[in-house]
């Protein structure tokens, strides 16, 4: 199956992610793309989508947002999957028992085919941070280092690729 996994990153760290999601998905027979958003091609040339974002004040950056409503139309005809990657998770306590999905993962269970949205731990260094938000970062228990939980990240990817291979008509061979 053709899919396109898109990301938007500011650090790297989605992109990362986003990279391990494809590799995954093209080890079990999918031929898989990998675009940043904002030079991302059209939805309509794929039969699947993995979307994904860092998340910054609860929101997706601008680029992957832009490309949602760019691609509202195609992305509601086919399988489509998201992940948000911030550090609600790596933080815990409060700010993971409160987190809510970014608003662009509503609009996607809205307007879009979404299957599954999930929220991954991200990595964080001090330089990511301005001098306050570093600051304020540490008063709220902040810690810094690589999150990531790469087992559950390939696990998921393993999910939707089976996802895909069964939803193939019968008799199709893996692209």
């Amino acid at each position: 199956m053709r899919v396109l996994v898109g990301y938007a990153s500011e650090h790297g760290s989605t992109r990362e992610v986003a990279q391990r999601i494809a590799d995954r998905l093209s080890e079990r027979g999918h031929s898989v793309e990998v675009w940043t958003l904002a030079d991302a091609p059209s939805a309509d040339g794929y039969e699947a989508v993995v979307l994904g974002s860092a998340v910054h004040g609860g929101a997706w950056l601008a680029e992957a947002s832009d490309y949602l409503h760019a691609n509202t139309a195609p992305l509601g005809q086919r399988p489509v999957w998201a992940f948000s990657v911030g550090l609600a998770r790596a933080v815990g306590g409060w700010f993971h028992k409160h987190a809510r999905d970014p608003q662009e993962v509503t609009e996607l269970r809205e307007s879009a085919r979404l299957r599954e949205h999930r929220l991954l731990a991200g990595a964080l260094s001090p330089e990511h941070l301005p001098m306050f938000g570093r600051a304020v970062y540490r008063i709220m228990g902040g810690r810094y280092g690589d999150f990531r939980d790469w087992t559950e990240i390939d696990d998921w990817a393993g999910a939707i690729a089976a996802d895909l291979s069964s939803s193939r008509p019968p008799g199709a061979a893996a692209v």
